[in-house]
Formats: C-alpha cells, sequence, structure tokens
C-alpha cells in the first residue's frame, strides 16, 4: 500500500512555510500597494495567519481552525480592496519567495497552481 504524503511533508514541513510567508511578507512590507491594505502596523500577526493556514491547507497542524474557525478566506478579504494590481502584486511577492526557497519542483508546480487560484479568488474589484 502506498502511503501518501502530504505536501506539507513534502516541502519540508513548518519551518519551509514559516520561511516562505516572511520572505512573502519581507516583500509586501516593501511594497506600498500592497502594504496599504494591512492595517495592523506590524505585519506580525498577518504573518502568522498566513502560515498557520498554509500549513494546515497542505496537511501539517490544524492550528488555523483552533484559533480562528474554518478560513472564510473571501469573507475575511471583503474590506480590503483587491483589484488585478493587488492580485499581481501578491503573485509577484509570492512567486518570489516560492523561487527563492527552490522546493522540489512538484511542490512549487502544487503552490504555484494554488496561489494563482487563490489570488484570483481573493479579487473583489475590478
Amino acid at each position: 500500500m502506498t502511503e501518501i504524503v502530504s505536501l506539507y511533508q513534502r516541502a519540508g514541513g513548518t519551518p519551509f512555510f514559516e520561511a516562505l510567508v516572511g520572505r512573502f511578507y519581507a516583500g509586501v512590507a516593501g511594497d506600498p500597494l500592497l502594504r496599504a491594505l494591512y492595517p495592523e502596523e506590524d505585519l506580525g500577526p498577518a504573518q502568522r495567519r498566513l502560515t498557520l493556514f498554509l500549513i494546515q491547507y497542505w496537511g501539517g497542524p490544524s492550528t488555523y481552525d483552533k484559533e480562528r474557525g474554518h478560513p472564510r478566506l473571501r469573507m475575511r478579504h471583503v474590506p480590503f480592496a483587491i483589484g488585478p494590481a493587488e492580485r499581481d502584486r501578491w503573485l509577484l511577492h509570492m512567486r518570489a519567495a516560492i523561487h527563492e526557497l527552490a522546493p522540489p519542483p512538484d511542490v512549487a508546480n502544487e503552490l504555484e497552481r494554488y496561489i494563482a487560484m487563490a489570488a484570483g479568488a481573493m479579487r473583489n474589484r475590478e
């Protein structure tokens, strides 16, 4: 019987996702268009939420659900004006983080497919 190995495990577990999201938020911090979408002065709480979400989504511990409940991503993002420019900048920084970490090709490909879908789904402005 073949054991199914989650992307969370194949990527390297929590340390990979902490590094991925850390690199992503380093990009956000220096991007005036995206930084304006974050009302908190400290990006740390947002970084933690995204890290926990991605860990859970990809098969790791369900800490996100325990702390925040169902992700309800579209609902949580409605207050923020996310149009094509914001979507594209988000993708730019997330793709750069993936590229910098250089996970195995299968992991990178799955992450790329997911972030493209997710970024489009969060768009709520023309």
